[in-house]
């Protein structure tokens, strides 16, 4: 059985880049949040332009929905660490609210519980 994962950003970005460090999770079962999508097809927009819509395709039937408990949740958590972004907050209660790992490079959460952290 696979694996499943939350996927911030970050890591859709790192795996979009090849980074060998993020190729173990490439087969895992993905979940992430449509202001995830907004945020890889943005930086994909930016940075290059052709294939972005492509990539919006290819994780879109991954997003999953929140609800207010994920958004108290979320907002609880972004109190407690204003550098953390509103995306990352609610991307990380919905990977503690579905039972699933949250995937990160991103720095805030090294230490923080159910992370996977990936340079």
């Amino acid at each position: 059985m696979t694996e499943a994962y939350f996927f911030d950003t970050y890591a859709v970005l790192e795996i979009m880049a090849g980074n060998k460090n993020y190729m173990k999770y490439a087969d895992a079962e993905i979940m992430l949040t449509k202001l995830n999508l907004f945020e890889v097809f943005y930086a994909i927009l930016r940075e290059s332009g052709g294939k972005a819509k492509d990539y919006l395709g290819k994780y879109k039937d991954f997003a999953v929905d929140f609800d207010a408990e994920i958004i108290e949740s979320a907002g609880l958590l972004k109190k407690s660490n204003p550098k953390l972004s509103m995306t990352d907050c609610i991307g990380y209660a919905t990977a503690l609210g579905n039972g699933v790992k949250f995937l990160t490079g991103n720095n805030e959460f090294e230490n923080m519980p159910n992370v996977e952290f990936v340079k």
